[in-house]
């Protein structure tokens, strides 16, 4: 019976939620904003006919920008501040670090210095560098200060958080700059001392996961998930708006489709994702982790048409992916790596089988992401459509009894890690979950 894909394919409802959630305004992790979208979500999904829709609050450490600048001979400079920074002002030489690589670090002497790196990293390097882990190499060798620079043209500066699991306030401030500032400030200021502000206000908060459920009440469950927090500085559309009004789709073409379940289905809007998966962590660690048959995570959907899914070496979770992409003739690129980036994350790195649900991209990095441009009007409500129908067929699918998930051992993951090129930089960043 095919009646609920025209129904999907007709539907508004994660369109509509999508609108409401980037009308909220700021939805920072711990915000007012925040905690307004987990209260819409919510409903939505209790809409959708999903049972015990709720609120699960938790603390978190708050952090709410209030002005940055960089001033630079007798210019001030545009930037904002990295979510976490501490409010700081420094003075010192600028040095422009490039690709901010760790060997750029060790033939470099920083110290005393603020650093400026790019936000991508040169085909030829072995592997990826996150943000965090170019402010750790800053700060270990000695820099006062760190400017991001992002790489993508537009003038547009990006965002991120710094700081650790066990310090979230990061130890120097960290300003993000556009491609254009950054440059401007290496060819004017590279060597002459600058002034980099940040002002923000340090505060207790408090975050909260939205939780729901459809089918049978079975012990094992199927997590569909998203975040629903996002950077203060932006509608936050594709990171994550888009994901959580996917999740409410699914909820509402699931609803239709409740006697396919033959498995618990929980719909979970986590939050606090931006500032270290805290809302997916803390549902991790309350949980039993062997009653979880998959989980499947939404971030980074409907920005471009064709789904992409990191499996992270769950063969069961690409199989079925590629049977969705058979059945409905519709392509599905499959990515059978280790992603240790967004909520998935805190049930994976434990062997729970877990995808990264996004979109095909030709491009490096986070494209819109994180900056000013990540807004609604980039996006399609044909796409969205097109990937719930999908994504429905592939719930349903892992949800039957007959599809075995088997579970991984934490040594396996930690070993393909490894051999990804991925554990040394979790190991600088305080990330790395496995005992040496």
């Amino acid at each position: 019976m095919t009646d609920w894909i025209g129904t999907v394919f007709e539907s508004d409802s994660g369109w509509n939620h999508l609108e409401e959630l980037v009308d909220v305004g700021s939805r920072m992790a711990g915000s007012e904003g925040e905690r307004t979208a987990a209260e819409l979500t919510r409903d939505a999904l209790a809409e959708a006919g999903a049972r015990n829709a709720r609120l699960e609050p938790f603390e978190i450490q708050g952090w709410t920008r209030t002005d940055s600048a960089i001033t630079a001979g007798d210019t001030t400079q545009e930037c904002i501040a990295l979510p976490r920074s501490p409010d700081e002002r420094v003075v010192a030489p600028l040095i422009d670090l490039g690709y901010g690589l760790p060997e750029d670090f060790e033939a470099t002497d920083v110290e005393d210095a603020i650093v400026m790196v790019r936000s991508d990293v040169p085909d030829y390097h072995d592997r990826y560098l996150h943000r965090r882990e170019k402010y750790y190499h800053a700060f270990e060798n000695g820099a006062v200060g760190f400017v991001y620079r992002n790489h993508v043209e537009g003038c547009l500066p990006p965002t991120g958080s710094v700081g650790w699991e066990d310090e979230p306030i990061g130890p120097i401030p960290a300003v993000g700059v556009s491609n254009e500032v950054g440059a401007r400030l290496a060819r004017r200021f590279d060597g002459e001392s600058i002034t980099v502000s940040v002002e923000a206000d340090v505060h207790p908060a408090e975050s909260q996961n939205v939780r729901a459920a459809l089918g049978p009440d079975t012990d094992e469950r199927v997590l569909v998930t998203s975040h629903v927090d996002a950077h203060d500085i932006s509608e936050g559309a594709m990171d994550n708006a888009a994901g959580t009004a996917m999740v409410v789709e699914i909820a509402n073409a699931l609803a239709d489709r409740e006697d396919d379940l033959e498995t618990r289905v929980e719909f979970v809007a986590f939050g606090a994702e931006e500032v270290g998966l805290l809302g997916s962590a803390r549902y991790a660690e309350r949980a039993d982790l062997e009653t979880i048959k998959a989980v499947v995570n939404n971030d980074g959907v409907v920005r471009d048409r064709t789904l992409s899914i990191v499996t992270h070496g769950f063969d069961a979770l690409q199989d079925v992916a590629n049977d969705v992409a058979d059945e409905y003739d519709h392509p599905i690129g499959t990515v059978p790596k280790v992603g240790p980036h967004s909520d998935h994350w805190s049930f994976v790195k434990w062997g729970v089988p877990g995808c990264h649900v996004k979109s095909m991209s030709d491009g490096a990095g986070r494209g819109w992401g994180h900056t000013f441009a990540d807004t609604i009007d980039k996006l399609e409500a044909r796409t969205l459509r097109e990937q719930a129908i999908l994504l429905t067929e592939y719930v349903v699918a892992l949800a039957d009894d007959d599809v075995a998930v088997d579970h991984r051992q934490p040594d396996a993951i930690a070993a393909d890690l490894e051999a990804q090129d991925l554990a040394e930089g979790m190991r600088i960043t305080g990330d790395w979950p496995y005992d040496e």
